[in-house]
């Protein structure tokens, strides 16, 4: 049933692109014109033309000549002889034998790119994601902490500091009064 739907289908497009093209204009028999039909008269009537003629037949044969000497590649044929060719491949030499060493080594991986290892990488990927994304979680937390952690380091240092200056000022005094009384502090 596919078959015959694509070919109405294909009829349809040929019917619309014949009235695209010709219009409401009919032939002599008040004919719809065909497209397809004219078309393969006119190949017919150039094949019995050219078959007739020996000049066109020498012209088909020469057009494989003539395709070759059109192709960009010919040129290379002509101007570069053999001998300098094979300089070219000697003088690349290294060049080829490492990478088809290369090659070698990828068709021994081969196996290890058809494992189920590498097959599993999409299940693998969601899983990886989610742990990215926790792990991104916690990385924003451990900084949050160490802001944190750095805040109160500053404030005990400013303690400590303010707490020694006051020690300092207090042994100070002390030692002025100690000194005022004559009692000898200490050591």
């Amino acid at each position: 049933m596919d078959k015959k739907d694509s070919i109405d289908n294909v009829e349809m497009r040929l019917q619309a692109l014949e009235n695209h093209i010709y219009g409401e204009r009919r032939n002599k028999n008040a004919k719809p014109l065909k497209c397809a039909e004219a078309l393969a008269r006119i190949q017919a009537d150039l094949t019995n033309t050219a078959n007739k003629r020996e000049r066109v037949k020498i012209l088909h044969k020469k057009i494989e000549d003539l395709m070759k000497y059109l192709d960009p590649q010919f040129t290379d044929h002509i101007a570069v002889p053999d001998t300098m060719k094979l300089e070219f491949i000697l003088a690349e030499e290294d060049f080829l034998l490492s990478h088809a060493a290369l090659l070698e080594q990828i068709s021994n991986l081969q196996p290890m790119l058809e494992s189920t290892y590498i097959r599993d990488v999409p299940e693998h990927a969601t899983k990886l994601q989610r742990l990215s994304q926790i792990h991104i979680k916690q990385q924003d937390q451990t900084d949050a902490q160490s802001l944190e952690v750095k805040q109160l380091f500053d404030e005990y240092d400013k303690m400590m500091s303010l707490l020694s200056k006051q020690f300092a000022q207090w042994d100070k005094n002390l030692r002025k009064l100690e000194e005022d009384k004559g009692i000898r502090p200490m050591e």
